[in-house]
């Protein structure tokens, strides 16, 4: 006899997430993010969402006010972490990326995190592997398009990784 299996509410899945992403997060022994705190490692991946950012936008994704994040970037930017350049339709605007020192650490920063991704579902009893594959490319699927304002392309449809094609 198969049990019915009830769908959780999106409140508990949303808990589940954050849980998630918090231990993917987490710091460990030799994390490059020892350099960093944590607002300065948010502020290193908005650039890679949005090219160019300016203050307003900065502020607005880091949930912080333009003073405050300026605050930030200045402090980044004399590690070069952070690059300044002004706007190319409006010169008042000034225009944030990564210095070397800040693509160098988010590179750092990813394989850390690839690495730490790849142990965890190495872990997982074979058996219930393809049920965290499916619900991952299913949370990726849905939130690339609300968090980025893209397709996730990246992620290989599960028929097509299955099947080998």
């Amino acid at each position: 006899m198969t049990a019915l299996r009830i769908p959780p509410p999106p409140d508990e899945a949303a808990r589940v997430t954050a849980r998630a992403g918090a231990l993917l997060e987490a710091p460990a022994g030799s994390a490059p993010t020892a350099t960093a705190s944590t607002s300065q490692v948010r502020l290193l991946l908005v650039p890679e969402q949005h090219d160019g950012v300016n203050l307003r936008t900065l502020a607005g994704s880091l949930g912080t006010t333009a003073p405050a994040a300026s605050r930030l970037c200045a402090r980044l930017q004399t590690t070069g972490f952070v690059e300044r350049v002004p706007g190319a339709a409006d010169r008042r605007e000034v225009r944030l990326g990564l210095g070397g020192s800040g693509r160098s650490f988010r590179a750092q920063l990813r394989a850390r995190r690839q690495e730490r991704a790849g142990e965890v579902p190495a872990a997982v009893p074979s058996a219930r592997r393809g049920s965290l594959l499916e619900g991952l490319e299913a949370f990726c699927a849905t939130a690339a398009p609300r968090i980025l304002g893209h397709e996730a392309a990246a992620v290989p449809a599960p028929a097509a990784r299955r099947n080998g094609r």
